[in-house]
């Protein structure tokens, strides 16, 4: 059985910068918990950083990619710059995927760690561009498929189509 990597936060642990949860309501989700293939991650928290934190947005560059390779930093509001953590919790994420051969992962979309599809443009109003985090970049660079919270039946899809691989 393939296991998934999912965000914490999605599956109502109060992880978020601000102390909450986004809780998924997936009957697929269900389904995975059920089976036993749920891997929960935080990047941000195994990059070390606390429960409340400041909000974080990638300054300067809206690519994981940008703040890995130092061209664009995660800064909070206040202007202290949480790259070094994020690109360690990044790590930290990438090692736990690896250590449980995960191949699928459906990450909170948004995030400067998990954002697969959009994330906050740096300006901390809300607004939100084209653009991967940290953690969903490396992810995806070492072979695991990255979904948001929004695709659950696109990853289901994936996970059915990698056992039935496996299979043959």
């Amino acid at each position: 059985m393939q296991p998934v990597l999912v965000s914490a936060c999605l599956l109502g642990r109060p992880v978020r910068f601000d102390g909450t949860h986004r809780q998924a309501n997936s009957a697929i989700l269900l389904r995975w918990l059920s089976e036993g293939r749920v891997v929960p991650a935080c990047p941000e928290m195994a990059g070390g950083l606390p429960v409340p934190r400041p909000a974080a947005e990638i300054i300067r560059g809206i690519r994981g990619a940008q703040v890995r390779a130092g061209v664009a930093r995660v800064l909070t509001q206040s202007g202290d710059d949480v790259s070094a953590a994020f690109v360690a919790g990044a790590r930290q994420a990438l090692a736990l995927a690896q250590a449980h051969g995960i191949r699928i992962a459906v990450l909170k979309d948004g995030s400067p760690s998990c954002g697969s599809t959009n994330v906050h443009d740096g300006t901390f109003t809300g607004t939100r561009v084209a653009g991967m985090g940290v953690t969903a970049l490396l992810l995806r660079e070492a072979g695991v498929q990255v979904f948001s919270e929004l695709q659950f039946a696109k990853a289901d899809a994936a996970l059915k189509a990698l056992e039935r691989s496996a299979v043959k």
